[in-house]
């Protein structure tokens, strides 16, 4: 069983009990189901190997999450969570996934009007049946039904974090058989979208029928739709794949074409007929003449061309094409240049391991810094420290700093901007932290003026280094903030604040299309991955694959600079 499958169990179980409005427990689940989807090993081969004493070590899981998870591994059910059910609505985990719906208004609406699916949900909300449920109104009806709207626009498709592990897998799998002598992803996958709809790989091998068994008969294959000798089509985990085998000689220009986009590709054809010569997937060819004269690699189709080779995650339409033209491509961030992480959630408040867990994971990742940014007092529901509690973890940091010398933990904090653009701590409490990182966490509807001025007014204080997740959009569930982006860039360009890309998967907040707006801009750029486990730096990647879209060198992030660097940029 799949980490994600096993995490599912006790996420649905954290909204039943959320939606029930019983304190406590939802976070502790919560935190449970997110430590095993993300874990970097498969709990089901630790639960083999070391039994439930092995559960424990994972962060959050103590000893009834351990002993349930056990029971989902061994009968693929849970008794309690089943008896959770039988008073809840079993769509339940549909409608609060949806656009900004509440656990507990879903609940209410069930319990008030038996509303048991989506289907049922949209014909209360458009009969206005809803509204008529105390604390509820049209307002509610109208978050419902745009939420149904959006889960039907990304039916469908998935995070790049869900399908990008899959594929890398087959890949290595795949590559195990030694058959193979080239093999890569392609599609949108390849070009690192938020979103994908399938997984494409090509190979070249002289045993094509062999690869294809091999890929048929790989573990997690589910399905098999087509089976020929140079496309064969499957389901893995739930995922559509493709596997192309192609000639040697056609390699490059058939990755090239795969990976598209459409629109860059419609681009490079025209260039190339332009200059008398037609590109497919089978080469590049002379068209007067016929023969092949490109195409073994992709550097060689660009370069014909007269072009920089393009890297995937740039080829949009989007200027790229114009830039190869003239040499002056950006050399893009690498994750290996990535030296720390400044949002990092500890055991003070919402994380699941301690402040000393998380720089050992640091400096095993080969980081030279983290910033410890617990939530602040206001966030209760995240266990927010007070004032007292930042003082006393200021002095553990400290602490943790002499015993690790050669690895910097920046004292820091996520504060709470609130309705009014003020933060939730004063002025004398941020000027003792080294990272001061703010966002908004509620009051997310607000009108552009008004939110942007929040988030403005926020940026004003000098205390503020870096906002986090910037837009508030969680990919598929809920909207950015309307908001003038043209005035928060000149904000933080005037303020030289820090703007994150925040790497989680469901977030990429900035979008791709911002982070190019904000270089243009010449505002400075951080990528985090709001960390609240030691196996969430993994996540990183997913920041780095975003900044590459978004057209990012090493020396636009924070991140790639040393910590004296780092200390200065803040000083100023």
């Amino acid at each position: 069983m799949k980490n994600s499958d096993i995490a599912k169990f006790f996420y649905e179980i954290a909204s039943i009990l959320e939606a029930k409005e019983i304190q406590f427990k939802p976070m502790a689940y919560r935190k449970a189901a997110m430590a095993i989807e993300t874990w970097n090993a498969e709990v089901e081969k630790i639960y083999k190997e070391k039994g439930l004493k092995g559960l424990k070590e994972l962060p959050g899981v103590g000893d009834a999450i351990a002993k349930k998870t056990s029971e989902i591994l061994e009968t693929g059910k849970l008794k309690y969570l089943d008896d959770l059910r039988k008073d809840s609505p079993r769509e339940l985990l549909d409608i609060v996934s949806m656009y900004d719906i509440r656990a507990k208004t879903a609940y209410k609406i069930y319990k008030e009007l038996g509303v048991n699916t989506v289907k049922d949900l949209k014909n209360a909300a458009e009969s206005h049946k809803i509204k008529g449920i105390k604390g509820l109104g049209e307002k509610t009806e109208e978050k419902i039904l745009e939420g149904i709207k959006k889960m039907k626009e990304v039916k469908g498709r998935m995070l790049l974090g869900v399908a990008y592990p899959v594929a890398v897998d087959v890949v290595e799998s795949l590559k195990k058989s030694g058959d193979i002598e080239k093999i890569s992803i392609a599609g949108s996958l390849r070009r690192k979208k938020e979103t994908i709809g399938d997984i494409d790989i090509l190979v070249v091998s002289s045993k094509p029928e062999k690869i294809m068994n091999s890929f048929v008969s790989l573990e997690n294959v589910k399905k098999i739709l087509v089976k020929g000798k140079t496309k064969t089509s499957v389901i893995i985990n739930d995922i559509h794949a493709d596997l192309r085998v192609v000639s040697k000689e056609s390699f490059g220009s058939a990755l090239q074409y795969f990976t598209g986009s459409k629109d860059h590709n419609i681009k490079i054809r025209r260039i190339a007929s332009g200059k008398g010569m037609k590109i497919s997937e089978y080469g590049v060819f002379d068209r007067k003449t016929n023969k092949r004269i490109a195409g073994k690699t992709e550097e060689e189709v660009y370069k014909i061309l007269s072009m920089q080779y393009i890297e995937p995650e740039l080829r949009e339409d989007k200027g790229e094409i114009e830039a190869a033209m003239k040499n002056k491509l950006p050399k893009l961030i690498h994750e290996k240049d990535i030296k720390g992480d400044f949002y990092v959630h500890t055991k003070g408040s919402d994380g699941a391991n301690t402040i000393e867990e998380m720089a050992k994971a640091g400096i095993k990742k080969g980081y030279s810094f983290i910033a410890v940014t617990d939530h602040s007092k206001s966030l209760k529901v995240a266990g927010g420290l007070s004032e007292k509690d930042v003082l006393e973890q200021i002095k553990k940091i400290k602490n943790l700093n002499k015993k690790y010398p050669k690895f910097k933990i920046f004292t820091g904090t996520e504060v709470d901007i609130k309705e009014n653009g003020e933060l939730d701590f004063d002025d004398s409490t941020l000027k003792k932290l080294d990272v001061v990182i703010v966002g908004v966490h509620s009051k997310l509807k607000m009108d552009k003026k008004t939110m942007t001025e929040r988030i403005i007014t926020a940026m004003e204080n000098k205390n503020v280094d870096i906002i986090a997740h910037p837009t508030g959009r969680i990919i598929g569930k809920r909207e950015a903030y309307k908001l003038n982006m043209e005035k928060i860039l000149e904000a933080a360009s005037k303020n030289k604040t820090c703007l994150e890309i925040n790497a989680l998967p469901d977030r990429l907040d900035l979008n791709d299309i911002n982070v190019k707006m904000a270089k243009e801009k010449n505002v400075k750029l951080c990528i985090n991955t709001d960390a609240h486990n030691i196996s969430h730096f993994d996540m990183m990647r997913y920041g780095v694959f975003n900044a590459r879209r978004g057209w990012l060198t090493k020396n636009d992030v924070l991140n790639t600079y040393s910590v004296d660097e780092i200390e200065d940029f803040f000083a100023k």
